[in-house]
Order: structure tokens, then C-alpha cells, then sequence
């Protein structure tokens, strides 16, 4: 008699962690089937062989290498979950630091009602949700100059206070010119001559405009640094994310510029250098 395959949902994780490398991705890809959280998966019924057959043809997308959260169409940042998929950069854990750097810097204003933030370069909008969702009652703008990702980002940010702008960031929220406590940014920070060295799976499937940023990578930082001085009020702060080999030429885009003191490069949890941080420079009314 043929052997009748075991689909209990324990069995399936084990032969797709088998197929996969990896547990965490099995577990992801038969919940998302299943219809449920990975930690409900040992409630979950058997699934019939439609859902099976699905399950199989999304492990055959992620053996040739799209992105996991592509499959599921969803991924996870911080305390939020977040809509992703082609045409959108999808966020990465080392900008969880970066963005808790920046509640922390939230909850040291004094007495401000409603701490104004500006996210540049947002993409799906993971870093504005998570600001919202950990330091509720911000005004706060996110821009973003991709049409792509514009679907993405009202999506996530629906139902919040948070108000969208698509446009370009050098030219952006000219309105809100020296009233800004915080300016966030995860730009392109890939050079030119690094392309070669981004994972296949990135190159294949995360945006070019998300990506690469002139020969040094620092083009958009650039832009970054001169609309924070532009946004912020004095004493307002800045933190954008830069690469690894970025960490001396990012926070000297900072200093080049000249309008921001306190000049820090701060590291991720792996103690990688990872994102510059910078105070705008003036003197604060009374």
C-alpha cells in the first residue's frame, strides 16, 4: 500500500525545515497557509490538500530565492506587523534599534504635548507605525517618493493620525520648517561599486530606489542631512541609517554640513556600526 503522508502541521515544519534550512521559515510558511500564529500551530487542525499544495508551491518561491516575507506578505517590526511585498523595501531587525534610539529621545522632552517627528525615506511605513504604536500622540509626517510604495505605506498606516506625503524629501513639508523635534531616516546607502556585493535575494527583489545611492552611498544622506537642518527646530534631533563601511564618511555629512553638533555614530545589537545620530545646532527660544 502507498504510504499516506503525514500533514499534521508538526510533521509538515519538520519536512519543510528539512527543505528550508531553517525551523523559524517553515513555521512562518505553515502558519501563513494554516491561517494562524506560528505559536498556534500545535491547535491547529490538518490541513486538507489544497492548503498543502499551496504550502508547496511557496516553499518551490522561497527555494529560488524570494523573500520570505514576499510569500506571507507581511513581516514584522518592533511591537508592529507590516504590509510588504514587491515594489517595497522590507525592513530589516537592525533599524528596531535605530527607531528605539528615537522613543528614547521621545520620552526625554520636556513637556511637550505633541512631540512633532518626521520620518523621511519611509517606505512601508514599519519605523512611523512602530513610533505611533510605542509613543502614542505624535504629529507625525512620513514621505516617501516612490509610487510603488505608496500603496504599502497608506495601507500600514491606515486608521492612524500619521499624514502621508509622496514626494520628493528635498523639497518636502517646507511648512514645517524649524518646528521639528525628531527627523528618522533609513535612506539608500548602498555605493555603486558595493552593488555587486548585496545579497542576490536583496538585488532580485527589494526596490533599486531603497538601495543604491550614488557612487559612496551617501547621496541621499546627504539630501537627509540638509532637510534636517531645514525641519528641525534647534535642539531637534536627527538619526539615519548608514552601511557598516559608512561609519566615519556618515557622521562627516553631518559635520560637513555644519549645522548639527553632538555628532554620534551608534551601533546595532550585533555591535555593528549602524545609524549617525546629530543635534541641530542654535540656540532654543525661551
Amino acid at each position: 500500500m502507498p504510504t499516506v503522508p503525514d500533514v499534521r502541521p508538526s510533521a509538515l515544519v519538520a519536512r519543510l525545515a528539512a527543505t528550508l534550512g531553517s525551523s523559524a521559515e517553515a513555521r512562518t510558511l505553515v502558519a501563513h497557509v494554516l491561517g494562524c500564529e506560528p505559536a498556534r500551530l500545535p491547535l491547529a487542525e490538518d490541513p486538507g490538500p489544497d492548503a498543502v499544495a499551496a504550502l508547496d508551491a511557496l516553499v518551490a518561491r522561497r527555494l529560488a530565492g524570494e523573500p520570505l516575507q514576499h510569500l506571507t506578505g507581511r513581516t514584522w517590526f518592533r511591537t508592529v506587523g507590516v504590509e510588504v511585498g514587491p515594489g517595497v523595501f522590507v525592513p530589516r531587525p537592525e533599524t528596531e534599534v535605530m527607531t528605539g534610539w528615537a522613543l528614547d529621545r521621545l520620552a526625554e522632552l520636556p513637556a511637550v504635548p505633541r512631540p512633532r517627528v518626521v520620518e523621511l525615506c519611509t517606505g512601508s511605513g514599519a519605523i512611523s507605525l512602530a513610533l505611533l504604536t510605542e509613543h502614542p500622540g505624535l504629529d507625525l509626517h512620513a514621505v516617501e517618493i516612490s509610487e510603488d510604495a505608496a500603496p504599502y505605506l497608506r495601507r500600514n498606516l491606515a486608521g492612524t493620525d500619521a499624514a502621508i506625503v509622496i514626494a520628493d524629501m528635498a523639497d518636502a513639508l517646507t511648512d514645517l520648517d524649524g518646528s521639528v523635534d525628531l527627523v528618522i531616516a533609513n535612506p539608500p546607502y548602498v555605493p555603486l561599486a558595493h552593488w555587486a556585493d548585496v545579497p542576490g535575494d536583496v538585488r532580485d527583489h527589494d526596490p533599486l530606489v531603497a538601495l543604491v545611492s550614488g557612487e559612496d552611498g551617501l547621496d541621499a544622506l546627504r539630501v537627509v542631512a540638509r532637510v534636517a537642518a531645514r525641519l528641525l527646530r534647534p535642539g531637534g534631533r536627527v538619526c539615519a541609517e548608514h552601511a557598516e563601511v559608512q561609519e566615519h564618511s556618515a557622521p562627516e555629512v553631518f559635520v560637513r554640513h555644519g549645522g548639527f553638533v553632538r555628532i554620534v555614530d551608534e551601533r546595532d545589537l550585533t555591535g555593528r556600526p549602524r545609524f549617525v545620530t546629530a543635534v541641530r545646532a542654535g540656540r532654543m527660544a525661551p
